[in-house]
């Protein structure tokens, strides 16, 4: 008797283990099939809207489109300089005046007015004219020097010689109150001519 009472417990918790076990087998199913159904409303609301908006620009009226500019043959230009008197810009001054006796002109390099490319730049060579301010004058060996401030703010020395300015400019005089020079520049027709400058006395 008591052999089949156990028997018959044991059998009950056989079979409420397989109930267990079928339980949550049918809840995984039922979830599974839930996100299934879920990701394909999802996927469907996404594709419906894609296709909604792309009928919707098919319908639109399409824009136009402005033509290119239309381009206008280019004209051809014949420049006759000697039937319209007008200069020839390949020919230079002296072909057109052959008869002029260069080596005369003013500023010509026959002249002698021509600017020394051989020789070392000074230091207030690199400054324009303009910036430089006279300071004052010392007399030093017998001989009078100007004193020059420069842009750079150093005061150089300068005498009878001695060369400043951009302009090829030499120091022909240094005098109390002012400091002559001679420049070369171009004179507009191929050549060189000297120009008068100088410096004057800064009272301030």
């Amino acid at each position: 008797m008591l052999k089949r009472q156990l028997n018959t417990k044991g059998n009950g918790q056989a079979l409420g283990n397989s109930s267990r076990r079928k339980a949550i087998k049918t809840y995984r199913t039922g979830l599974y099939l839930s996100a299934l159904l879920m990701l394909s409303a999802c996927g469907n609301d996404g594709i419906s809207d894609l296709k909604g908006y792309v009928a919707k620009i098919k319908a639109e009226t399409p824009g136009k489109v402005e033509p290119l500019p239309e381009l206008k043959p280019f004209e051809k230009y014949t420049y006759s300089a000697y039937l319209e008197e007008l200069k020839d810009p390949f020919v230079t001054w002296e072909t057109i005046n052959p008869k002029i006796d260069h080596s005369k002109r003013s500023g010509g390099t026959a002249g002698g007015v021509l600017p020394d490319g051989s020789r070392q730049r000074e230091t207030l060579e690199s400054y324009p004219l303009e910036t430089l301010t006279m300071m004052g004058t010392l007399e030093y060996e017998n001989e009078n020097w100007g004193l020059i401030k420069a842009p750079d703010g150093i005061v150089y020395r300068v005498k009878r010689g001695n060369y400043i300015g951009q302009n090829h400019g030499k120091v022909s005089m240094v005098d109390s109150d002012s400091i002559s020079l001679v420049e070369i520049v171009s004179d507009g027709l191929g050549g060189w001519k000297n120009r008068p400058a100088g410096l004057s006395l800064n009272n301030e």
